[in-house]
C-alpha cells in the first residue's frame, strides 16, 4: 500500500516541506486515533476515525524515502504506525543514528519491498508516498494506492507520486469515506500488475 495526506491538486507538502493544512483533520474531531492511555495527539471525526484507525491496525512495517527520513528524524525509529521502519537512501544510515534500533537502509527500492514484505508478516507494508512510493508504483510493487485529500489547493510542491513519468491506470476507488476536512480515498491498481 502506498499513503500520504495529499491536496487536492497533488501535493503532499509544498516546496519547503511544509504541509501546512494537510494535517489539521489529524486535529479537529472527539475520536482518538489510537488506544489506550496515551492517545497521542490526533484527535479525528468519526468517520475518519472508523477508517484510519483499522488501516493504521493492519499496518506491519513502513518504507520511507531518505528526504523524510531527514525531516523527521526517521520518527526516532518508531513509526506512526506498525512496529519495523526501512529505508530507502543512496546515502548510508547518519553515524550514531539510534545505533540499537533496527532500521536497515536500501538503495533498492525492490530490495526494499522484499525486505518490508517479510517484517510485516501477515500484514499491510506501507510505503510512504512521494520520490519512493512513485519509484515503487511504476516498478510495480503497489497493490494499494491510499490517499486521504484535503481540500486545499498548492499550485506547487512536492508530489504525492514524486516524479512517476508515464500513464497508470488505477481502479475506480472501493473506499471512499468522507471526513471532517478530508476526503479517504483507497485505489487498487488495474492495468498494471501492483501486487506486493
Amino acid at each position: 500500500m502506498m499513503h500520504a495526506v495529499v491536496s487536492a491538486d497533488g501535493f503532499i507538502a509544498d516546496e519547503d516541506d511544509e504541509v501546512g493544512p494537510l494535517f489539521d483533520w489529524y486535529f479537529n474531531g472527539d475520536q482518538p486515533l489510537t488506544d489506550g492511555e496515551d492517545h497521542g495527539p490526533f484527535s479525528v471525526s468519526a468517520a475518519s476515525a472508523a477508517y484510519v484507525r483499522p488501516m493504521w491496525a493492519d499496518i506491519g512495517a513502513v518504507i520511507q524515502g531518505r528526504h523524510l527520513f531527514d525531516l523527521t528524524n526517521g520518527w526516532e525509529a518508531t513509526p506512526p504506525a506498525g512496529e519495523h521502519l526501512l529505508v530507502v537512501s543512496h546515502r548510508p544510515k547518519p553515524e550514531g543514528w539510534h545505533p540499537e534500533a533496527d532500521v536497515p537502509f536500501f538503495d533498492d527500492i525492490a530490495a526494499a519491498v522484499e525486505e518490508g514484505k517479510r517484517r510485516a508478516g501477515d500484514k499491510v507494508l506501507a510505503i510512504c508516498a512521494g520520490d519512493v512510493g512513485g519509484q515503487a508504483l511504476a516498478a510495480g510493487l503497489v497493490d494499494v494506492v491510499a490517499m486521504d485529500v484535503v481540500p486545499v489547493v498548492f499550485g506547487r510542491g512536492k508530489r504525492y507520486f514524486g516524479d512517476l513519468a508515464g500513464q497508470h491506470l488505477l481502479e475506480d476507488p472501493d473506499v471512499v469515506v468522507q471526513g471532517d476536512r478530508v476526503l479517504h480515498l483507497s485505489l487498487s491498481g488495474s492495468a498494471v500488475d501492483f501486487s506486493l
